[in-house]
């Protein structure tokens, strides 16, 4: 089975392929096919990939190359992991934001938007490429912002294209190792006798949203909904990063238990105030990380392996750090720090291919799910994974402040997308206007000019 990686410079690609090339993995990858745009990085990541699998009895084939249809031609699956203008672009989406008083994050708000202004042309015409030369393929894709990205390139891929994020699989085991605590199961209950019952099964739970806003609503164990007794229960919570995050004041009044993402919807002016203020945003801090990571991997004499763990602990430990209130030490739990999307992409695929099959959290079309919603909307809701593809089951129904804040939110994606392909500056001024996140159709104008003028590209391309 071939693996293809679009963006196969990124730092992220050694920990998708630790987990697909694991021994012990229900899928055999024979080639892995690396691409990417950025020689440079893309040699680094090579080097580390290589590392990570010359210990293996049967070590995939390894190939590097920046031609694309050579990359995509006979793949099984497709990975798209892109980042259009680096991290650099990244910063930028950030500063200009808050430049004008709103939140600058890479996928929420004005920032979400700036950037898939730009990789939504990009990845649609990916999807065209594969579509041509790797029609069979199942595209995986972990570009942000995934959800926009997702639903503009099931336009040319349709149901062949699944968005993943491992936020959402995360807060629902989170929820269950918590659940299973308060039964007194202990802190490994996931891994013993009776640990069944607290495994996420299809059907159990109800997580509905969109990619980076969503939110947990039930868990069912044995047929009851265990989700009440654990927002009554403070050391209940105190496992549960987004409660830690938000307080747990906020999620019981909610009677839900919100996507950690939702912390820049509700703490709105909190985290515009504390990115405003902290040394670096995320996205210089990733910037510099990434410059010290493939410079010091690429060194005479260096480890690469050994460099890239380091740097990826790090990375990990301080996810979401510059928003975290005072008190939790600009740090994650050590039991959330390992990053999740490997073991999402993993599973998936060992759904699609073994027909063994798995309960999963993706972006997947709605139709009429949430009835408020358009049906060719991207959704993040619970699914069944089989060999006869992805199977998502119906939500209970969504009303009240969640239905207006995912339709206005839907709105301002979907017009984000429309002026990206149209190349439409009159929608992408509509779009940022009518964003949750931003109080004024001035302000609206003004971040649109702000874009137009940190990227040029972007300025030719919306008229």
């Amino acid at each position: 089975m071939k693996l293809t990686i679009i963006g196969g410079g990124g730092f992220r690609v050694p920990q998708v392929l630790a987990a697909v090339v694991d021994p012990d993995a229900l899928v055999r990858i024979d080639e892995v096919a690396l691409h990417d745009v950025d020689a440079r990085r893309l040699a680094v990541v090579a080097g580390v990939v290589r590392q990570l699998v010359g210990s293996l009895a049967r070590p995939p084939r390894v190939t590097v190359t920046a031609d694309l249809d050579e990359a995509l031609r006979g793949a099984q699956f497709v990975f798209a992991a892109v980042r259009v203008g680096g991290t650099a672009s990244r910063v930028l989406d950030e500063r200009t934001a808050l430049g004008l008083g709103v939140l600058g994050q890479e996928t929420i708000g004005p920032g979400g938007q700036a950037y898939a202004l730009r990789t939504v042309p990009v990845m649609v015409a990916l999807a065209r490429r594969i579509a041509v030369v790797a029609p069979d393929a199942w595209v995986i894709n972990f570009t942000n912002p995934a959800g926009m990205v997702t639903e503009a390139m099931r336009g040319v891929l349709g149901d062949r294209v699944v968005g993943i994020c491992d936020t959402p699989i995360g807060l629902m085991r989170r929820a269950a190792r918590s659940i299973a605590r308060l039964d007194g199961a202990g802190a490994g209950a996931g891994a013993g006798a009776g640990a069944a019952r607290y495994a996420p099964t299809a059907g159990q739970f109800d997580y509905v949203g969109l990619n980076h806003l969503g939110w947990l609503r039930s868990v069912r164990v044995d047929g009851v909904d265990r989700l009440p007794d654990l927002l009554a229960d403070d050391a209940a919570l105190a496992g549960i990063e987004e409660a830690r995050l938000m307080g747990a004041d906020w999620v019981r009044a909610l009677g839900a238990l919100p996507n950690e993402y939702l912390y820049y919807y509700y703490f709105t002016r909190e985290a515009t105030q504390r990115i405003s203020t902290s040394a670096t945003t995320r996205g210089q801090f990733l910037a510099d990380q990434q410059a010290a990571f493939y410079a010091d991997a690429a060194a005479e004499g260096a480890d690469p392996l050994a460099v890239w763990h380091r740097y990826h602990h790090e990375r990990e430990a301080t996810y979401m750090a510059e928003s975290r209130p005072e008190g939790e030490g600009g740090a994650r739990h050590e039991e959330d720090v390992e990053g999740g999307y490997h073991r999402v992409a993993l599973d998936l695929m060992a759904a699609l291919t073994t027909g063994r099959p798995a309960t999963m959290i993706l972006n997947v079309r709605n139709g009429d799910l949430v009835p408020q919603l358009p049906a060719d909307a991207v959704v993040e809701v619970g699914c069944a994974v089989d060999d006869d593809g992805v199977h998502p089951w119906p939500v209970a129904p969504v009303e009240g402040h969640m239905a207006g804040l995912m339709a206005q939110t839907k709105a301002a994606e979907q017009l984000t997308i429309a002026a990206a392909l149209d190349g439409s500056a009159e929608l992408a001024w509509k779009a940022f206007a009518v964003h949750p996140l931003v109080d004024s159709v001035a302000v609206g104008r003004s971040l649109l000019d702000g874009y137009r003028q940190a990227f040029p590209e972007l300025g030719r391309a919306l008229v």
